[in-house]
């Protein structure tokens, strides 16, 4: 049994070519002790377009797989626009890429004024 799983952890740390939809193409399988260990030769090869689905004792429990087309590259942009997807902040009305006017609306001693005087009729 010992030389089996020996030969299993040998097997996944190699990464499995599983068969996808088409004959053409692959999809490596490997072990999350495997993953963990050698991480960034598996993001590696998830950049370069290949999917690698996560094994735990020969079941898959995650696909590593590359970004969408739609999604951006910078990491910020990405946030943000999941959080609109989620519905956590709400997109511009105006996609016109115009930023709005920056001139003072009220000058600061008015409003300072009008704050103050709120303050005092409480």
């Amino acid at each position: 049994m010992h030389q089996q799983q020996t030969q299993n952890e040998k097997h996944s740390a190699k990464g499995a070519k599983v068969a996808t939809n088409s004959y053409f193409s692959f999809m490596r399988a490997v072990g999350i002790k495997s993953l963990k260990n050698k991480l960034s030769e598996y993001i590696r090869l998830v950049r370069a377009g290949e999917t690698v689905l996560v094994t735990d004792r020969d079941q898959v429990v995650a696909e590593l797989v590359p970004p969408q087309p739609e999604r951006s590259a910078n990491l910020a942009d990405a946030l943000l626009a999941e959080a609109v997807r989620k519905g956590w902040v709400t997109a511009p009305l105006s996609a016109s890429g115009e930023l709005p006017s920056s001139e003072a609306v009220v000058p600061l001693a008015e409003l300072l004024e009008d704050l103050r005087e709120d303050r005092d009729a409480r």
